[in-house]
């Protein structure tokens, strides 16, 4: 258990700053396997994508979502949820302060003081081995297969020319590469994911078959 803390929301503005020290400090996993609840997923945006899942796509994390409504598919994570629960929230604390300190104690106890079934006995923090992979900031997308690279605005839009076209909020910032595949039909890629086309007499992305889709 690298780390747990209390948050005051799941925006994910308090989580990129959680995720950024462990990766720092841990190095960067070759996956993250989450539910489909913010802030890891945006349930009303394209193929339900985050600006966090989004960040970390550009750090070179690949995305595992499990499938709606089957909690048994993260179960060793669910089963840490409810001795969590048991253990350090109930009661809650008086303040965040108070809690934090016994999610920090938890995770000792968790990590180095009690012995894992699932692990002969063993202790994960006698097992634990950091990534090779360190964490740097991620460098902007190049797309040199693309006919262009276009800025996505703050309110989700590609602009070409006077025309704006919507893709999605949660790209908002991001740089996408374009390319024309047919007179006025464009294709939209995102690192080497293809999210769709648009139509320039249209002004919307119809999105391409979902690369997120639970495979689990």
């Amino acid at each position: 258990l690298l780390a747990c803390e209390g948050l005051e929301s799941t925006k994910s503005t308090f989580a990129f700053t959680v995720f950024e020290r462990v990766f720092k400090e841990f190095g960067l996993p070759d996956a993250i396997r989450s539910d489909n609840g913010l802030p890891f997923a945006s349930p009303n945006a394209l193929f339900g994508l985050s600006r966090l899942s989004i960040w970390w796509l550009r750090l070179g994390i690949n995305i595992e979502r499990i499938k709606p409504g089957n909690p048994q598919q993260n179960g060793r994570h669910e089963r840490m949820h409810l001795t969590l629960k048991k253990e350090a929230t109930k009661p809650a604390s008086f303040n965040f302060l108070q809690q934090q300190d016994r999610f920090d104690k938890f995770i000792q106890v968790y990590n180095n003081e009690r012995p894992h079934q699932s692990l002969n006995g063993q202790y994960p923090g006698d097992l634990y081995t950091p990534s090779a992979k360190a964490y740097h900031p991620p460098e902007e997308p190049e797309y040199p297969y693309h006919d262009r690279s276009v800025h996505v605005t703050q309110c989700g839009r590609i602009c070409i020319g006077k025309r704006k076209i919507n893709l999605s909020t949660v790209f908002a910032g991001q740089t996408v590469g374009i390319r024309e595949v047919e007179d006025k039909i464009w294709l939209v890629s995102f690192l080497e994911y293809d999210l769709g086309f648009f139509d320039e007499d249209v002004g919307r992305v119809e999105p391409a078959t979902n690369p997120f889709v639970p495979e689990l």
